[in-house]
């Protein structure tokens, strides 16, 4: 519902109550005597426009919720097994916790000791890292770089790699990503001849449409359970919501 409209039902209804006009008048209202009485009311009343307004953003609010749950539940397969996910930690771990993240992405790299010390602390922890450049070209080349290094480094020598890149300072591009992956004993013809293999990009494209969808607009963002969490909130907030998970299958239990 747009603002314009709803003013125009509050008016109305302020007018009718006002003027003390049944709802189904017998005689047609006299405008400018209606539009006098709106004015006057609000003009000592003016809460009430500010009510309606807060009650249709949370309407709105509550609906766009509602509709991203149910896409992250249709979703959920294909956030958790997707052939593009680097997968670390426990395989058969008891919670997943799902990283959309940007090599270039500051915060990303604030967060990266956070997953870390999960890892290390958690052993029943499944972490899947989704690269979701949004930020720049560097960032999708270097995305493009390290979904290619998956098909040869998996668990703790995938999480090698990733941290020296994502821990690299300054921005991060294919000759970055490269250079780390070289450092990293990957077989560099055969991740050249990967790099440009249809089904990575794909896999890519497919991440970005599923974020979109999903109203993921930052990074990193987290998805546990049937939640999505932005930002970079740090280990006892992800900690917290992962025990929560494990006592309650809910990340905050009433």
């Amino acid at each position: 519902m747009s603002l314009k409209r709803l003013m125009a039902g509050v008016a109305l209804g302020i007018g009718l109550l006002a003027s003390g006009q049944p709802a189904l008048a017998a005689e047609p209202l006299d405008k400018p005597a209606v539009e006098a009485i709106v004015k006057n009311y609000l003009m000592e009343h003016p809460e009430v426009i500010v009510d309606a307004i807060n009650a249709m953003q949370a309407k709105q609010e509550a609906a766009t919720a509602e509709r991203q749950k149910k896409l992250l539940s249709d979703s959920m397969d294909t956030i958790l097994n997707g052939s593009q996910n680097a997968v670390l930690g426990n395989p058969e771990g008891d919670v997943t916790l799902v990283e959309f993240f940007d090599y270039n992405c500051g915060y990303c790299k604030r967060g990266l000791a956070d997953m870390v010390k999960l890892l290390d602390t958690d052993k029943k922890l499944k972490v899947v890292l989704r690269d979701y450049p949004i930020l720049s070209e560097g960032s999708k080349e270097a995305a493009i770089v390290a979904l290619a290094v998956k098909k040869q480094l998996q668990g703790d020598k995938f999480l090698e790699f990733h941290q020296v890149l994502l821990g690299t300072r300054g921005a991060v591009g294919k000759d970055r990503a490269l250079q780390v992956a070289q450092d990293s004993g990957v077989d560099m013809t055969k991740l050249q001849a990967d790099m440009k293999d249809p089904a990575l990009l794909k896999g890519l494209a497919s991440t970005m449409q599923l974020g979109e969808a999903l109203g993921i607009n930052g990074t990193p963002s987290y998805v546990l359970g049937s939640e999505i969490t932005p930002g970079a909130v740090g280990y006892d907030a992800l900690k917290s919501k992962i025990d929560s998970l494990r006592k309650c299958g809910q990340t905050a239990c009433g």
